[in-house]
């Protein structure tokens, strides 16, 4: 396809800027015969359909809350729809405005580093994809913005943002924070031959005495099967498995159910974190889908890896306060 990827932010301060910027994107799209999609909540929902007037029956508009349910499915969804349209001479254009409110902070990170690495995984199918960021949001995720879309909107124009920082050192910096150590009630079972069909009975066991959901836990079984298969591909022994519930609100805004997989070894670059979706024309190759297919089964994946080994922490949301823990207000 002959069109260029494009990915830039809208700061906007009022309901002029976000106009300016949003109706010659979409009006620009609508004349080209894209795909014209706008994410958003009712409020600008109501004023987009003002302003566009009858063109406004050639968008397609999703609730915001619905579609930005979970980074990596999402970011998984929206790329087979750009290249399925790629793959037909068209072009998939899309105004997203992303949910901030009531995020919990690992939440926020997840989110912004689906903004950097969507850079990568949308490169090659020429989508033109435009968040707007309302000067109310807190400071930090507006800076976020400008360093996660290469280009900034003013009006009608799309100017490159300076602040722009490549997509692989700004995931790098989203998992510079050392995890928080395990606490002392939580399950521990070191690892010395692995039999997979145990492990996943001892998982399994150990997750029954939680309020996990059965669909939830057939997640599990499979993400610690990879897991610990790549620690014993790319680790070091010793590999320690390490199960708890977390009454703390994780970042889907319920309790946890924690699942931690470590090992000795510094993994290689080439294990990868898992964190671009596949093309659709890699489908039958291998090594690509295993760590990010674990980021879709999982709430939140977190990885660390250096000098004193690699962990990887599964979180799943559980549903409601755990017991004891009140009604988690």
């Amino acid at each position: 396809m002959s069109a260029t990827f494009t990915h830039r932010v809208l700061p906007y301060d009022g309901v002029n800027e976000f106009l300016a910027g949003a109706v010659p994107f979409l009006g620009e799209g609508l004349s080209a015969g894209d795909r014209v999609q706008v994410v958003c909540g009712l409020g600008l929902e109501v004023l987009l359909r003002d302003a566009l007037g009858a063109d406004a029956a050639g968008v397609e508009f999703t609730d915001a809350a619905r579609w930005y349910a979970h980074p990596s499915r999402t970011l998984a969804d929206c790329l087979s729809d750009a290249e399925a349209l790629d793959g037909e001479g068209r072009r998939l254009r899309l105004l997203g405005e992303p949910v901030w409110a009531r995020r919990r902070p690992l939440e926020v990170l997840e989110w912004q580093r689906v903004e950097a690495i969507l850079n990568i995984a949308f490169r090659e199918t020429g989508a033109a994809i435009m968040c707007p960021y309302a000067a109310t949001l807190p400071p930090g995720v507006v800076a976020a913005g400008r360093r996660t879309h290469p280009e900034t909107v003013r009006g009608s124009r799309a100017v490159p943002n300076p602040g722009f920082v490549d997509p692989g050192s700004f995931s790098a910096q989203c998992d510079r924070d050392p995890l928080p150590p395990p606490p002392g009630h939580a399950d521990e079972l070191k690892i010395d031959r692995p039999d997979l069909y145990w492990l996943r009975a001892y998982v399994a066991e150990y997750a029954r005495r939680t309020p996990l959901p059965d669909e939830d836990l057939q997640r599990l079984l499979v993400a610690v099967t990879e897991i610990v298969t790549n620690a014993e591909r790319h680790g070091e022994p010793p590999i320690m498995l390490r199960m708890w519930t977390d009454a703390a609100e994780d970042a889907r805004g319920d309790p946890a159910f924690v699942c931690e997989v470590s090992d000795a070894g510094r993994w290689p670059p080439d294990a990868g974190f898992g964190l671009v979706p596949p093309r659709r024309s890699e489908a039958g190759t291998c090594g690509r889908f295993g760590l990010w297919a674990v980021r879709l089964l999982c709430s939140l994946v977190q990885i660390r890896t250096g000098p004193a080994g690699t962990v990887v922490r599964l979180r799943l949301a559980l549903p409601g306060p755990l017991p004891g823990t009140g009604d988690g207000g």
